[in-house]
């Protein structure tokens, strides 16, 4: 009788998908190529002139190539700082209810200029109030607590997010003392705030 041999365990899709992306992205050599690179980027979502540089010179054989591409873009507006700027604010502000301090931080790591920042801060809060949005912040943290005693512990830690979701230290803690009034007047019975009695500075001083 002939024995069979045992074929090997057919790849999983696991295993394919894997394969594919070990392989390497394959480096493009034209503006032609980058420009079309560009474009499927910008359909995903907005980019910064410094982002969109970075996406290129990494996909680039040579990175001469990426200033005229660059330049193109630019001039047909598809990149334009002032606007992402503004768009990025107006979002992370409205939808994300981001405080100024976080939201400048993030706009400055995808290397957009101050002057930009500035203006598009000045635009977006000149209609939105800012604590209004620390304010719903605030109420949503404290709803999760349902009752339970809010000691300095977690009023420190409720601190802590506030400073990192980008609003100013002294909006938090007026906010803060608001919300203990308020907490006092409905609840009697509930223990104080405690507001943290923090020197820490704000994201964005130095």
């Amino acid at each position: 009788m002939y024995s069979l041999t045992p074929l090997p365990p057919r790849p999983t899709q696991l295993s394919c998908s894997r394969m594919r992306s070990r392989a390497p992205a394959r480096k493009l050599s034209t503006n032609t190529q980058l420009y079309m690179s560009a474009q499927r980027a910008l359909m995903r979502r907005a980019f910064s002139i410094h982002e969109m540089k970075q996406h290129l010179e990494r996909r680039a054989e040579d990175k001469d190539l990426v200033p005229p591409v660059i330049a193109r873009l630019r001039e047909l507006n598809y990149l334009n700082d002032e606007k992402f700027a503004f768009d990025y604010a107006a979002q992370h502000a409205k939808l994300r209810r981001q405080g100024r301090f976080r939201i400048t931080r993030e706009l400055r790591q995808r290397g957009v200029p101050d002057r930009y920042i500035d203006d598009a801060l000045a635009k977006v809060f000149a209609d939105t109030d800012e604590s209004a949005l620390l304010r719903i912040r605030v109420e949503r943290r404290l709803a999760r607590l349902r009752g339970a005693p809010l000691d300095q512990k977690k009023t420190a830690s409720i601190y802590r997010s506030l400073l990192g979701a980008g609003f100013s230290s002294e909006l938090i803690r007026a906010e803060l003392k608001r919300a203990a009034a308020k907490r006092n007047t409905e609840s009697p019975e509930s223990s104080e705030i405690e507001i943290p009695d923090t020197d820490q500075a704000d994201p964005l001083d130095e």
